[in-house]
């Protein structure tokens, strides 16, 4: 009884690290901060332009040092650790992002720390996730791993709710979303409601990875040996070289480079398009991300199901397929004609478009992600897992600057923000013909027979 009281309190330990850092990509990337820039620049393609550059740069970073990181964590055994160092990145990120205030704002100041923030986020996940296959039997982390995602869903739902109704004021009124004025007393014509997202995001975090600390515990580790960097960056090429050899990894890393870069598209766009596509408000925005992320939470925990019982695969398919039609679907909707139809000047119709594709790309994209890292786990050496979820960071960042550079050139030529997001459709598409040389459970050679793996 004792050791499942243990696992059981471990495996909410675990969940709590999407609860407390969700908020990162629904505050800041999509929902809260990525509008008010928008605002702050006064010019859609701008703001699109500026805020490709950040996610873009963050994900040079990633791309570069998250293999050769993963690989000493596996060598040393202690996560643990380099979750506390990149949650410290996490919470100086965002708490800096208060200073993008009207009148004296910096947008090179802004980008650097959102960039800090986001590599925080991005690295501890890295840590985070390869602690999955502990948690459970193979036959359990699917459900787990969903579970996971919806939980992360929720908080960032509530942290949404939270800034809405009580900080992110509208510029036009300086009034919440409820009507009040921002609490705390921030002063609306200062938009200190909204800048309050960056601090509000870094202490969210600090309370609720409490739990996490607490509850979940690595093996015992082991001292670095002498020359762990060396032999890390050895590993690291080694395992890069030998990939032609795992076809089912190799394409299943191509495969969710394309995809997630895609997904990752909608997300740190989709705010910015919709305010300056159907002119959308910060608040506007953030009713937006509501439904999304309700059809989130939701569906990761049905996805989650979905995969214990018919595996990660075929709910990764259906998910990319979904998104694809919604990126298609999405060219189509602006405030004078939604799907090819005329409508009326002040028609809700074009709103309630996007808040259906809203709840869709929320319900497609956390089960897809859920999915994603419980298929990793069935690629992986168990013995090499945090360097695994490295190699899995470092395809879905090395190319991370394709959807936001792709969307930039798009919209430039074509002067067209919907028509700017079409790039999205060949992402997916090319994520979905990769997926077919991947296997359910991994290549079937043996790992103790494989050349790749160092004993």
């Amino acid at each position: 009884m004792t050791d499942i009281r243990a696992k059981n309190r471990r495996i909410w330990g675990w969940y709590f690290f999407d609860w407390a850092s969700q908020p990162y990509n629904t505050l800041l990337v999509t929902f809260i901060f990525a509008p008010y820039i928008r605002e702050l620049l006064g010019d859609g393609s701008t703001a699109q332009s500026a805020w490709g550059f950040g996610v873009g740069a963050a994900g040079v970073v990633i791309a570069l040092l998250a293999p050769v990181l993963g690989a000493m964590a596996d060598l040393s055994g202690n996560r643990l650790r380099w979750v506390w160092v990149f949650s410290a990145l996490y919470i100086i990120g965002a708490g800096g992002l208060w200073f993008a205030a009207p009148g004296q704002f910096d947008l090179v100041r802004t980008l650097v720390l959102f960039a800090i923030g986001m590599i925080g986020m991005e690295f501890a996940t890295i840590f985070t996730n390869s602690m999955l296959p502990d948690l459970g039997s193979r036959s359990e982390i699917g459900r787990i791993s969903g579970n996971g995602w919806a939980f992360g869903y929720l908080g960032g739902l509530v942290a949404l709710v939270v800034m809405l109704v009580f900080f992110a004021e509208s510029a036009e009124t300086g009034r919440t979303f409820v009507g009040r004025a921002p609490a705390l007393g921030l002063d609306p014509d200062a938009r200190e409601g909204t800048r309050f997202v960056g601090p509000l995001t870094a202490l969210w975090y600090i309370l609720f990875m409490v739990p996490f600390f607490l509850w979940v515990r690595d093996p015992a580790p082991r001292k670095a040996p002498k020359g762990a960097l060396r032999a890390a960056l050895r590993d690291v090429a080694g395992t890069i070289r030998c990939l032609p050899r795992k076809p089912s990894l190799f394409a299943f890393l191509g495969s969710s480079m394309f995809y997630r870069d895609g997904l990752n598209g909608m997300y740190a766009f989709g705010g910015i398009y919709a305010s300056g596509v159907l002119g959308w408000t910060v608040v506007d925005v953030g009713i937006f991300g509501i439904a999304s992320i309700i059809c989130g939470a939701l569906f990761a925990w049905l996805g989650g199901h979905a995969d214990d019982r018919f595996g990660p695969r075929p709910v990764i398919t259906v998910c990319i397929l979904v998104l694809t039609l919604v990126a298609i679907a999405i060219i189509f909707v602006s405030p004078t004609r939604v799907f090819g139809l005329p409508v009326p000047d002040g028609s809700p119709l074009p709103d309630i478009a996007m808040y259906a594709m809203g709840a869709l790309i929320g319900a497609a994209g956390g089960v897809l992600q859920s999915a994603s890292r419980t298929m990793m786990v069935r690629q992986a050496d168990p013995r090499r897992m945090t360097e695994a979820f490295g190699l899995y960071a470092l395809a879905g960042k090395s190319t991370s600057f394709l959807a936001p550079l792709a969307i930039g050139i798009v919209t430039w030529l074509s002067h067209s923000q919907q028509i700017g997001v079409s790039p999205l459709i060949v992402l997916f598409l090319a994520g979905l013909i990769l997926l077919k040389w991947v296997k359910p459970d991994g290549d079937s050679h043996s790992r103790e027979s494989d050349p790749c793996v160092t004993p």
